[in-house]
């Protein structure tokens, strides 16, 4: 138990991080633009770049961890990320940043592809669905810090303190480190072709997203078809491999690959929803900025409570029967918030903020839980980067759906919030098709 406490510590520090870098830039976003010289548009890479090259790297790494050991690519990942952090201090060059911000990235995602693993490792298969609460907590926690203290630093030290701050974290997780498990490494062949070709099917994918969403639409389609086409290839090279770096054998399990659908589906409707809703209210209600972020902090407060709960629930619960009274929920919550009236009052946009998010926070913990302790052991790696890259591309892909709506006109009614509840009711329908698999109980 000793051992136990502080390998969740070690985690709890390094998931903290990661999200921490990947939010708090974007506050400080119009003062780098300003420092560097470079245009709004341009300083946006600041987080794409980021996003990009950790979606990249989650496969390929899961698979080098299962090759190498999971805790020494996660020390690694550690040291490469408090490296690049730490020397962002003295970028005053937008080139330089951009690198170091992929060097970050690379870190992180060196620690992401097997955290997932370890947390299995960690809790006794009993608590998986508690440890997966507890995780989300440190996310929402995270996520919901962020922001503000973005903008403290911003207003009150140089904006590379932003890039800085993470680093102390990487620090204390890299000195916990030696309680995390350290299973023995596998010994399998290195698949670098598998780990470059899926790098670069998923830049072509998510990286033709990011391109159209950035106004050159028909660049994007293009890039993307071209990723459509590497994947086809890729999935058809990876079939009948042993231990894929595409995890097409896991993907191939009805319970595993709909849980994956139902967190991409998930995944654009949150990302949909926290995406518009600004928009919503400071161009279409009048609020100013302030107020707009206050008004949108009931959404990470309430994941904060309800994760661990939803976690604790699903060591006891079907993960199906929570997931889809969890999407019911957020349904409603996000057909009262399209169906406000013109000026609803701070009140009445609270509460049913909360109530989606509600909803949303009953089904982020127990389908993750299905999804990390279905795989088998030998594959829980490739099941840990099978749910954060179904994480990643859900939150792009809400950003290319709002992005969308936005320029065809329709982003500052309730259209995106109605786009959100046809998602969640995909998420919904994926598990319960899920449910109806008959491997055994323990799918549900």
């Amino acid at each position: 138990m000793p051992r136990r406490v502080w390998a969740i510590a070690a985690i709890s520090f390094g998931t903290a991080l990661l999200v921490l870098d990947g939010a708090i830039p974007t506050v400080a976003l119009p003062t780098i633009a300003r420092d560097l010289g470079v245009s709004n548009a341009a300083v946006t890479n600041v987080i794409t770049v980021y996003q990009l090259v950790l979606v990249m790297v989650l496969f390929p790494f899961a698979s080098l961890g299962d090759r190498i050991g999971h805790r020494t690519l996660y020390q690694w990942g550690q040291g490469v990320f408090m490296a690049a952090s730490a020397a962002c201090w003295f970028a005053t060059d937008f080139t330089l940043l951009l690198v170091l911000r992929a060097f970050q990235a690379l870190g992180a995602g060196m620690a992401l592809a097997v955290s997932a693993a370890m947390l299995r490792q960690i809790y006794p298969s009993a608590k998986l669905g508690t440890g997966m609460g507890i995780n989300s907590v440190i996310v929402a926690s995270s996520a919901a810090l962020a922001p503000t203290l973005g903008g403290w630093i911003v207003g009150h030290a140089p904006w590379q303190t932003v890039f800085v701050v993470a680093a102390p974290l990487a620090v204390v997780s890299l000195l916990l480190g030696r309680a995390l498990p350290d299973p023995k490494p596998r010994d399998i062949p290195a698949q670098w072709k598998s780990g470059l070709w899926s790098a670069l099917t998923m830049l072509l994918l998510v990286g033709g997203m990011q391109v159209g969403t950035h106004g050159n639409v028909p660049l994007g389609v293009a890039t993307v078809l071209m990723g459509v086409a590497s994947a086809v290839w890729l999935v058809k090279r990876e079939k009948g491999r042993e231990n894929p770096v595409l995890p097409v054998d896991l993907l191939a399990k009805p319970v595993l690959g709909l849980s994956a659908l139902a967190a991409i589906a998930c995944f654009i409707a949150s990302s949909a929803l926290m995406l518009s809703l600004p928009f919503r209210f400071e161009e279409g209600m009048g609020y100013p900025p302030e107020t707009v972020g206050m008004l949108l902090l009931p959404f990470p407060l309430t994941l904060l409570f309800v994760a661990p709960a939803a976690g604790w629930a699903s060591d006891r619960i079907a993960a199906t029967k929570l997931g889809v009274a969890g999407m019911v929920i957020a349904v409603a919550g996000m057909l009262l918030l399209a169906t406000m009236p013109e000026q609803p009052g701070a009140f009445a946009i609270v509460w049913r903020l909360a109530l989606a998010a509600l909803g949303f926070g009953m089904f982020f913990a127990p389908n993750s839980r299905l999804l990390i302790g279905r795989a088998p052991p030998e594959r829980a790696a490739a099941a840990g980067g099978l749910l954060s890259t179904s994480r990643l591309v859900g939150q792009t892909l809400g950003a290319v759906v709002v992005g969308i709506l936005l320029a065809g006109g329709f982003g500052l009614g309730p259209t995106p919030l109605y786009v959100a509840c046809a998602l969640a009711v995909v998420a919904a329908a994926c598990s319960l098709a899920r449910f109806s698999q008959r491997d055994s109980a323990a799918n549900r």
